[in-house]
């Protein structure tokens, strides 16, 4: 036996102390007493004086009893009865050691006699707690021997066994006796045998052990788990090799059939991870084909109906036979001819309905075939058969894609090649994989028929077109974010409004749902109905926050919406503009010398957003350049998590200055190069992948007025309000008509403009202002600063005035009036004739 370090460090007080090498008698510490008859000390050895501490000149002549602890029974009576009576005696003493602590001893004594006939008393001492680990260990021993199940062996410094136990021989399947005595290439005739004597070898030689070593079985039917490790006395002389044999055979199995569970379970993990993350149906057919190869086969495929990709109606029960499969997901460990012609993405796969994947379809129970079988798959002289062939499949897993009763398509699997085939716990693998792939693809096709139903309703609310307006050029687009299953609230709108102005409406209703979409809808009709009333932006903010509670989208969840509305004067050149909690618009110059763009948002009042009580929105009137480019949006445009939206904001301001620089943008492409900036790309349906809320972005240019051959054309001017004016507003009217070649409306339009503008004239302290619009027709505006609305009664036979707004309603095409800051604009349109022709520069 050897003792490491370890043993030592673990070994009772004082045991184990030397480094010098040492016997089994200096680990005992046997010490020698010799008494006289009476129990006298008469010989105390100097191993006696190291276990109990006192010199021999301190007891010789002194009673044994006087070294046992106070009240100690004296044990004298039965030791000197045992010794007559048998001359020996053996048993455990306490004695004191020189210190005062008690040391228990074990002695061996006898009753001897001298020569001259005298008797005396010899006895050993050892001290208990040496004694004791030492009978552990070899009872240890004896037991491991005899009890172990591990089969054990003992080889000498020649290699030869010197002691075996019966779990061995049982083990090698002979007696001990063929065994003792003899090398391991006799026992072990085979070439196992030379690889265990060279690593026997090495271990006696360097002492190096070796653990867990796994051998075949001798008779090849099992393993075996060998352990070596050298064996060596106390002084570190080398006394031969220990070995342990286990048979691990069942264990080995175990394993492999636990690392088998393992992985599918590790697969079918994987699987319910990666297909969870998605909500489209090509991509989880691809995900699934590709995360099935190589772990679990080399070739796979996904096969659905295509309505599960699109969202449709699936094939009634009694017609899957007869219905087409598309492969919507492949996948394969290689590539070659014959696996693009196996694994073509996209292609029809027909079948009969006898063949095995029918089967497989109607019946609901999954197929293993093999090689033999592959012609009955789909149908005689199938292309894709014979690419299967090519690629020596010799193993074919089809096993059915159902839902919550609904038959989505089919999941084949195959082997090829020196891989083993299926068996049938892949088979319920396969089965159990296909399980959790089709609540998957059946979520995914049940989001698909609900968002595209949202989306058509969500676009059914948005404008179906944006009309063609003078002195406006217009883009525009709108994303709906693939973050939510339900539509949103983002919406624009363009409004031709009277004088030939513009209403430009951006607005953003909180939440994703259809309600969300459906105030969306109230929302901009409500927008729509004021904007017909000429109101002015902040006017129009402030009467659509009074509908709050009507728009809401239920009776316990408040509206809350943001909005920005702009309206275009072309005339005055000028944007007026309110926001309601929304992102400031961005405006784009163009640099006369330069040629450069540049952009910056608007320094606007923000307002809060509509649905909150009490709140007062503002207007700015800006001056916006020809050629000036508004850009509108919503915050889905600009806004990141974890950062502030002033950041977004400052992007899309860099963005459009450096995209068009050096030239006047397309504003189509002007928008689609803001998105791809931004990383937004919208896919077929509309939706851009990764986007978690909608956008809408509506991109005005405005060019002023259009000259000859446009067909529209403007004037404007601002009168004092005195009667001088009268005769100005006349003259004025009347050349404008003349310079536009329109002699044949010149009477009325300066009769009632004349009228208009004495009622002003009536009310009015300050300006009034007089515009004409030639386009499709004439329109004249006459604005005063006075609120009230002119009020249109029957004047009597008698009655000198109150007849200028009759003449003016039956001479026109239409007339109105709305509200401006700070009064009031009265309007009238007078038809052309077909010979007018375009106005001249």
């Amino acid at each position: 036996m050897s003792t490491s370090p370890s043993a030592e460090r673990g070994s009772p007080a004082g045991a184990l102390t030397r480094t010098t090498p040492h016997t089994l008698l200096d680990v005992l510490r046997s010490g020698v007493v010799m008494m006289d008859a009476r129990g006298r000390i008469l010989l105390w050895s100097p191993t006696t004086e190291e276990i109990l501490g006192w010199s021999d000149t301190q007891v010789v002549g002194r009673h044994l009893t006087s070294l046992l602890p106070e009240g100690a029974p004296d044990p004298g009576v039965h030791i000197y009865r045992s010794l007559h009576r048998e001359t020996r005696w053996q048993g455990t003493l306490t004695v004191l050691h020189r210190d005062g602590r008690p040391v228990e001893l074990y002695s061996h004594a006898a009753l001897m006699r001298d020569s001259s006939g005298t008797p005396f008393i010899l006895a050993n001492l050892v001290e208990t707690e040496r004694l004791r680990p030492l009978e552990h260990d070899l009872a240890a021993l004896d037991a491991l021997f005899s009890a172990s199940p591990l089969g054990i062996g003992i080889f000498d410094t020649d290699r030869r066994l010197i002691r075996v136990n019966e779990a061995l021989c049982r083990l090698q399947g002979v007696s001990a006796g063929s065994l003792l005595g003899r090398t391991l290439p006799e026992i072990l005739p085979s070439p196992g045998a030379g690889q265990l004597e060279r690593i026997q070898e090495e271990v006696l030689e360097t002492g190096r052990s070796v653990i867990d070593l796994v051998t075949i079985a001798p008779d090849g039917r099992g393993a075996r788990s060998v352990s070596l490790g050298r064996l060596t006395d106390g002084s570190g002389k080398t006394l031969g090799v220990g070995c342990t044999i286990m048979d691990i055979t069942e264990r080995r199995e175990a394993l492999e059939k636990i690392e088998r569970a393992r992985q599918r379970l590790s697969l079918l993990d994987d699987v319910g991870i990666v297909l969870g993350d998605h909500l489209d149906v090509r991509r989880i057919a691809e995900t699934l084909a590709q995360i099935l190869v190589p772990r679990f086969g080399d070739y796979s495929s996904v096969l659905l109906f295509d309505a599960v990709a699109h969202g449709g109606e699936l094939p009634d029960p009694d017609r899957l036979t007869s219905s087409p499969l598309t492969q919507f997901g492949a996948a394969a460990r290689t590539h070659t001819p014959a696996v693009d012609r196996l694994l073509r993405m996209g292609q029809t796969v027909d079948f009969e309905p006898e063949s095995i994947l029918g089967s497989v379809l109607t019946s609901g129970n999954p197929a293993l075939v093999g090689s033999r079988e592959l012609r009955a798959v789909s149908f005689a002289q199938d292309p894709r058969v014979e690419a299967a062939h090519d690629l020596a499949i010799h193993s074919l897993l089809t096993v059915p894609l159902r839902a919550r009763g609904t038959v989505l398509g089919l999941l084949i699997v195959s082997r090829a090649g020196e891989r083993d085939g299926f068996d049938h716990d892949d088979l319920a693998l396969a089965m159990e994989i296909a399980n959790r792939a089709s609540i998957s693809l059946d979520n995914a096709r049940l989001y698909t028929r609900e968002r595209e139903s949202a989306l058509m309703l969500q676009r059914s609310l948005l404008p179906q077109h944006v009309p063609s307006l003078p002195g406006v050029r217009l883009g525009y687009r709108y994303v709906p974010s693939s973050s939510q299953s339900e539509a949103g609230g983002d919406w624009f709108d363009v409004i031709p409004l009277t004088g030939g102005r513009t209403a430009f409406v951006v607005g953003d209703v909180m939440g994703h749902s259809l309600r969300a979409a459906a105030t969306m809808g109230r929302l901009r009709t409500a927008v729509r109905t004021l904007a017909g009333l000429g109101l002015p932006p902040a006017e129009l903010l402030h009467r659509v926050n009074g509908l709050a509670d009507d728009l809401a989208p239920g009776p316990d969840e408040p509206l809350m919406a943001t909005c920005a509305y702009a309206v275009h004067d072309p005339a005055r050149h000028s944007c007026t503009i309110a926001l309601a909690g929304h992102p400031p618009p961005v405006l784009m110059t163009s640099g006369r010398d330069s040629g450069s763009w540049t952009a910056a948002p608007l320094d606007l009042p923000t307002g809060g957003p509509l649905g909150v009580e009490g709140v007062v929105f503002e207007e700015r009137e800006l001056q916006t350049p020809l050629g000036a480019i508004l850009v509108l949006y919503t915050d889905g445009l600009i806004e990141k998590r974890g950062e502030d939206i002033t950041a977004g904001i400052d992007r899309l301001s860099a963005l459009l200055s450096t995209r068009t620089t050096g030239r006047t943008p397309s504003l189509d492409a002007l928008c689609e190069e803001v998105l791809a900036a931004l990383g937004i790309r919208p896919g077929e349906n509309g939706t851009a992948r990764g986007l978690a809320d909608d956008i809408a972005l509506l991109v005005a240019q405005v060019d002023g007025l259009p000259g000859a051959g446009a067909g529209v054309r403007t004037a404007a001017w601002t009168f004092p309000a005195e009667p001088p004016a009268v005769r100005r507003v006349r003259a004025a009217v009347r050349q404008t008509l003349l310079h536009w070649n329109l002699l044949s409306v010149i009477d009325d339009s300066v009769l009632m403009v004349s009228e208009l503008f004495t009622n002003a004239l009536r009310y009015a302290h300050g300006p009034v202002e007089v515009r004409m619009e030639r386009g499709s027709s004439l329109r004249i505006e006459v604005s005063d600063p006075t609120a009230d609305p002119p009020l249109r009664r029957a004047p009597g036979p008698e009655d000198e005035g109150g007849r200028g707004l009759q003449l003016v309603a039956r001479e026109s095409l239409r007339w109105g009036t709305r509200p401006e800051p700070p009064g009031k604009t009265v309007w009238f349109e007078l038809g052309l004739p077909p010979e007018a022709g375009a106005p001249p520069r």
